[in-house]
């Protein structure tokens, strides 16, 4: 009979487990009928979330409430859905310039909106109260920065609570005396998974309540889910998990309210490949999220081994954009052997809705133990300095009606000198830079924080062009390369 019975609840877990398997599938074989378009650049503010919200406001499903006001004036809005025993709170964007987990959060929304996953949603929803808090930080997405209006990271202001986003926070978490709470934020793309040359797409934290790093109810349950959620993320993202440094932080938000009595996950987004606005994370956020509200409305995380949480690898910062390796310099007439580690740094423009890239050389040297999203080997490749044109373009309209400025690049001209550059441009989608007349190019020096524009030759030959960090193979036609911007020096 024990037998038997032993038999029948393994069947049991089988079924459970094959069940969340399918629903992950199939949120992820889905996304697109619940992705919110409306919101489909990074740099998205407050203005774009307003209609969502009232449409939400007017739906029966859902409950909202203006929970507070940012320095500026803009609403703070709790949205709830969900009559369970177990309160979640999920908040996104306390730093402005990191959105990719409010956009999912209306992806989520829209999900609960539907008529579809109807045995899913009614489980969520039977076991759990559901409370999102979208863009903690407006102000700061206003300008895409970190801090809000009066200058201070909201995250590190746990104890004083000068903020009033802090305050609104804080009053939310003791109100739900919420039983997990999800820390959504993004983190830079140059972190990996370590030991590894692949991007710490998602990162994961049960966050520490005290120095010692103890691990007690509270944390293990966090800890038990985020092994869930990481079994999820692989199948979509393999390798491409990094566990976050749990050092402890008596200022830090996700630290006090682990130590207040909330199971506390860290979500961190941070790159994929050829994924700058970042919509494939987002895309493992809500398939992620989603996957571990149901697994904690079934209580289908409860019985994983915490071991297991600590063969997440951890995080590490050793990506580059680009690595060029085992580069040949000539300085002071003798031949060197160097790595170059570049960065496409982001460089917003005037209304912080859209960018340009400004790449500089971040590191050289040996760096045998980094990694890049995209690596060249330049062994016997040499590095040429670029030259600038004597002859100049007339205006930028000349400038686009030539089809042939892949001349200039070809022999070794990084820079094409214009006349009559408008003020207001900084770059091009052009694959040379533009130089006024009076322009002067510096002595050519391989020196970190420079920006990396140069050549390479091989057997006496230019073979590849770097301009401004994108290589371009000058065996090919230039047009049909991948390439972000040149620059205009005046």
């Amino acid at each position: 009979m024990k037998k038997i019975v032993f038999v029948l609840i393994l069947s049991l877990v089988h079924s459970l487990s094959l069940s969340a398997q399918d629903f992950t599938e199939s949120l992820y074989s889905t996304y697109g009928n619940y992705k919110e378009p409306s919101l489909d650049k990074r740099r998205i503010k407050y203005a774009q979330l307003t209609p969502l919200i009232d449409r939400l406001r007017t739906n029966s499903k859902f409950t909202v409430k203006k929970v507070g006001e940012s320095i500026e004036g803009r609403d703070l809005n709790l949205i709830s859905l969900g009559k369970g025993g177990t309160p979640i709170f999920l908040w996104s964007q306390m730093h402005g310039d990191e959105p990719t987990a409010t956009q999912a959060i209306f992806d989520i929304l829209n999900f609960f909106d539907s008529n579809d996953f109807k045995k899913e949603r009614k489980i969520i929803l039977a076991n759990t109260q559901l409370h999102f808090l979208p863009m903690v930080n407006p102000d700061g997405a206003e300008v895409f920065q970190r801090r809000n209006a009066l200058g201070i990271d909201i995250n590190r202001d746990a104890l004083r609570l000068q903020s009033p986003e802090g305050r609104v926070l804080k009053r939310i978490r003791d109100s739900l005396d919420a039983t997990f709470g999800f820390n959504l934020h993004d983190q830079s793309r140059y972190y990996n998974a370590e030991r590894t040359p692949k991007p710490a797409t998602i990162s994961y934290l049960a966050t520490a309540y005290n120095y010692e790093k103890d691990i007690n109810e509270v944390r293990e349950r966090a800890m038990k889910a985020i092994v869930y959620m990481n079994d999820v993320i692989q199948k979509y993202a393999p390798g491409q998990v990094g566990r976050y440094s749990d050092d402890f932080e008596p200022r830090a938000f996700g630290d006090n309210i682990a130590k207040w009595g909330t199971s506390l996950i860290l979500i961190e987004s941070g790159g994929y490949v050829n994924d700058r606005e970042k919509q494939e994370i987002r895309k493992l956020n809500y398939v992620s999220i989603l996957s571990a509200l149901y697994g904690i409305a079934t209580g289908a995380y409860k019985d994983i081994p915490i071991e297991r949480y600590e063969e997440i690898p951890r995080n590490d910062r050793k990506l580059f954009d680009l690595k060029i390796e085992n580069l040949t310099y000539v300085l002071n007439g003798e031949e060197y052997i160097l790595d170059l580690g570049i960065q496409r740094q982001e460089i917003d423009d005037a209304h912080h809705d859209g960018f340009h890239y400004k790449s500089v050389i971040v590191d050289q040297g040996d760096l045998s133990t980094y990694y890049g999203y995209k690596t060249f080997d330049a062994t016997g490749y040499t590095v040429v300095p670029p030259r600038i044109t004597d002859q100049a373009v007339p205006s930028l309209s000349n400038f686009d009606r030539l089809m042939d400025y892949e001349k200039w690049v070809r022999a070794g001209f990084g820079y094409l000198r214009m006349l009559n550059i408008p003020g207001d441009k900084v770059q091009l989608p052009s694959k040379i830079n533009l130089a006024s007349e009076g322009f002067q190019l510096p002595d050519f020096k391989l020196v970190v924080g420079k920006n990396p524009t140069f050549f390479l030759e091989k057997g006496g030959k230019l073979t590849h062009a770097i301009i401004n960090g994108f290589p371009l193979d000058l065996s090919q036609p230039l047009d049909n390369q991948d390439f972000g911007n040149a620059l205009i020096y005046r």
